[in-house]
């Protein structure tokens, strides 16, 4: 589980009485397409037919742009999900991130997820210093209009996360 029991208003949008104003949630959507397509090649390596992830983050971008609806991204996550099961951790892990980077269009906390199951696909694959280079390696790329709120809600759900971003 990588959402919080209790939702952080810092993650909400401001039309649902949170504090997230509609630009800052396309940051973290973005981010999290990012930190999603680095991954996707661990799917591809596995399913090299299979352009399910693929496509389901060309959603999360065209949702970042305003072209798709929010209901269409949310449903998409599903398909993302779908295309991982039954394949090895490294795969499985990078599917599961492509879904969870279209899911922000519905629910920014999200984005954590997306980053989450990429650290956990590199580190499947490559072993746990691997997996703290994806790490890094997804700062270094956070927007600096969201920075600040994506590195305390990382150390807020860590716990929950498996550990992966060290908090």
């Amino acid at each position: 589980m990588i959402l919080a029991k209790e939702r952080d208003p810092r993650l909400v949008t401001v039309r649902r009485g949170g504090t997230l104003s509609d630009d800052d949630h396309r940051s973290l959507a973005a981010w999290a397409v990012a930190c999603a397509e680095h991954v996707l090649p661990l799917f591809e390596r596995e399913r090299p037919d299979d352009d399910g992830p693929r496509s389901v983050l060309a959603v999360a971008r065209a949702w970042i742009r305003g072209e798709v609806p929010m209901k269409t991204a949310h449903d998409a996550a599903f398909r993302a999900n779908s295309a991982g099961r039954g394949l090895p951790d490294p795969a499985r892990f990078a599917a599961l991130s492509a879904g969870q980077a279209v899911a922000v269009a519905h629910v920014a906390a999200h984005d954590l997820g997306a980053a989450a199951y990429a650290i956990r696909a590199v580190a499947a694959d490559a072993g746990p210093a691997a997996g703290v280079a994806e790490r890094e390696w997804q700062r270094e790329r956070l927007p600096s209009e969201v920075r600040a709120l994506v590195l305390d809600d990382q150390r807020r759900r860590d716990p929950i996360c498996w550990g992966v971003f060290g908090a």
